[in-house]
C-alpha cells in the first residue's frame, strides 16, 4: 500500500496541475509569481530532459514502461527496513506515470514550473529527481553510516 500511495499521490498531483495551467495559460504564456524569479509558463515539451530528442514519443513510451517495470522489480527486492529507498522508488514512478499519460494523451509532456535559471519543468519531474536523491541518499549516505555503526561503535571515527 506504501507504494501506490506515494504513486497515486504523485500522479494525482502531477495531472490535476497540469490540466488546471492548460486551462488558465496559453502556451508560451507566462504569469509571474515572483517576477524574475518564479513563473508559471506553459510549455509543451516534445522531448525528454532539457528537450533533448524531441518527437521521439514512441522511444520514450517504451523507455517508459520497461523503467517503471524495474522500479516494480526493484520495490519487490527491497527490504521492509529500506523504507526511504522504497519511498523513492514511489516517487519516481508516480512521476514517470505522470510524463507516460502526458506523452500517450498528447505526444508531448506539459511543464509550467518556471525558475527562469532552469529549464520549465512539472511535478512528475520533481518527484523523480527528488527520488533520485532519496535513493542516493539511502544507499551511499545512510549505508555507508549503517555499515560504519556495524564495523566500529564508535561511528568511523577511527577512519
Amino acid at each position: 500500500m506504501h507504494f501506490f500511495a506515494w504513486s497515486a499521490t504523485v500522479l494525482l498531483l502531477d495531472q490535476l496541475s497540469k490540466r488546471l495551467i492548460q486551462r488558465i495559460i496559453m502556451e508560451g504564456e507566462s504569469i509571474p509569481l515572483i517576477p524574475g524569479v518564479f513563473h508559471l509558463t506553459l510549455y509543451k515539451n516534445p522531448g525528454a530532459a532539457f528537450g533533448l530528442f524531441a518527437y521521439k514519443t514512441k522511444l520514450f513510451i517504451v523507455v517508459t514502461i520497461i523503467v517503471m517495470i524495474i522500479i516494480i522489480y526493484f520495490y519487490l527486492q527491497l527490504p521492509p527496513s529500506m523504507g526511504l529507498a522504497k519511498t523513492s522508488l514511489a516517487l519516481q514512478f508516480g512521476g514517470a506515470a505522470g510524463n507516460f499519460i502526458d506523452r500517450i494523451l498528447y505526444g508531448y509532456v506539459v511543464d509550467f514550473i518556471d525558475f527562469r535559471v532552469w529549464p520549465v519543468f512539472n511535478i512528475a519531474d520533481t518527484a523523480i529527481v527528488i527520488g533520485v536523491i532519496l535513493l542516493c541518499w539511502e544507499f551511499f549516505v545512510q549505508q555507508e553510516k549503517e555499515g560504519c555503526d556495524e564495523r566500529d561503535k564508535n561511528g568511523c571515527m577511527g577512519k
